[in-house]
């Protein structure tokens, strides 16, 4: 089984994990014999939480509940309260999981986060766009490590800007092998175009019409 840890955070941007959160925890899509998620919130306290969206969310548990892993991931959305001291410690637990080659996708905010600690300087990443970093990140020295995409992948480290949710969903289900590879080629193009026969071509490459 993998574990997914969700950090969660007041002012949580919604949309920037619905796609990644939402397709590992319902695993509809799943490849026959896929592992098996367990996903969970945590937080810095079991208090609950309010989204960007105005959501409440209850954390599943605390950041020292979290077990650094290869068998674990963890996840950070963006959110306007990085800045907060409080959130140091989940970073320091980022660094542990990428010291151990485990999963960690961050978002918008949460690449600012990542880059203020100084874990962006030496790998490729990306966030909002050239310059953003610098002008909300003290810390950050990773100018020749930037890259102006959606989402970019360097091994376990997966980061997006505030548009790229659907990009590092897509980066995070390939790492995590969950999908077959033309399911998630066809998941793909359908949810960013909307067109109907990428949806039938994924319907095609489920367990129920393909044994394989």
């Amino acid at each position: 089984m993998i574990t997914i840890y969700v950090y969660i955070l007041d002012t949580l941007a919604d949309w920037e994990l619905g796609y990644i959160t939402s397709e590992l925890n319902s695993s509809r899509f799943f490849k026959k014999d896929a592992e098996s998620i367990s996903l969970k919130t945590v937080s810095y306290s079991k208090e609950p939480i309010r989204t960007m969206g105005g959501l409440t969310i209850l954390p599943d548990c605390l950041i020292d509940d979290i077990v650094v892993s290869e068998t674990s991931a963890l996840l950070l959305p963006g959110a306007d309260t990085w800045g907060d001291p409080k959130h140091g410690a989940i970073i320091e637990k980022a660094s542990d999981f990428l010291s151990i080659g485990a999963l960690v996708g961050a978002i918008c905010g949460a690449t600012a986060a990542l880059a203020n600690a100084r874990l962006l300087d030496n790998r490729p990443h990306t966030s909002n766009g050239t310059g953003f970093l610098e002008m909300v990140s003290p810390n950050y020295k990773g100018q020749s490590f930037y890259i102006d995409a959606p989402s970019v992948a360097d091994n376990n480290l997966i980061t997006a800007g505030s548009t790229g949710g659907l990009p590092l969903a897509k980066q995070i289900i390939a790492h995590l092998g969950v999908f077959h590879s033309d399911t998630l080629e066809a998941w793909y193009n359908y949810f960013s175009t909307g067109k109907p026969e990428h949806f039938f071509a994924m319907v095609q490459t489920l367990p129920s019409n393909n044994e394989n």
